[in-house]
């Protein structure tokens, strides 16, 4: 039987600011791009969802020069192009039951800094996932979920957790993001989160804490989904 993955994007379109402005939003188109990219060509099948199954919207800066050079950014939108109909007709997260999948991976952007930080189906199921200690992923901004896996009392389901996501650094070099509200690198360590990131800012890091996976940047895409399907396949070989 083929591995089963679970896709959980933002549906969020902006970044609300300290300032009450939105900064236009989604997915970061690599984020999604590369993972979905490795785990089709792996032969896993994908299944992607969102709160409320709203269509997922992808961030325009991904696909300027943010997303690095003009071969790769067309390369990348190709890839979604050819999934479009998936991206545009997504499971609502409600609906899903995560424990019918192998691997639930959550890729970034701004947008779950907007939606899934404050969600609680969502959070849930992340609680769920690592309590049962089956494979869980979430890269870039998308550890801004994990903010929403608390109990009663407040206290995080994935503290004392080794991860990474996305560094103060490296969010400050988006001019806009110097009115955020709040930052995930602190929002993590806030949350009793072993935060770990790499040297220099956007380079590949990856953290592997058990059952738990975290790529801490757009450029972690890749390797990321390569070392779960590498993880993935020696468990079920």
């Amino acid at each position: 039987m083929s591995t089963r993955v679970l896709m959980v994007i933002s549906a969020a379109d902006g970044w609300t600011l300290a300032d009450g402005t939105v900064h236009p939003t989604g997915y970061w188109a690599e984020e999604v791009s590369e993972p979905h990219r490795v785990f089709t060509e792996a032969g896993w099948d994908i299944t992607v969802a969102t709160p409320g199954g709203i269509a997922p919207t992808v961030d325009q800066l991904s696909l300027g020069i943010m997303g690095g050079m003009p071969g790769k950014r067309r390369a990348v939108q190709e890839y979604l192009d050819a999934i479009s109909e998936q991206l545009e007709h997504p499971l609502a997260l409600d609906a899903v039951d995560e424990e019918e999948y192998d691997l639930v991976f959550y890729p970034g952007g701004h947008g779950p800094m907007e939606d899934l930080a404050v969600d609680p189906v969502s959070g849930a199921l992340l609680a769920r996932r690592l309590r049962a200690n089956r494979p869980l992923a979430l890269l870039c901004h998308a550890p801004a979920a994990v903010l929403a896996a608390t109990d009663e009392t407040g206290t995080n389901a994935f503290t004392t957790r080794r991860m990474t996501g996305l560094s103060n650094v490296e969010e400050k070099f988006n001019p806009f993001a110097r009115k955020a509200r709040w930052l995930l690198e602190d929002r993590l360590k806030e949350s009793g989160i072993v935060y770990d990131n790499a040297t220099l800012p956007y380079r590949s890091h990856v953290v592997v804490d058990g059952n738990l996976y975290s790529g801490q940047n757009p450029q972690s895409a890749t390797a990321l989904a390569e070392r779960l399907v590498e993880d993935l396949g020696a468990r079920t070989a």
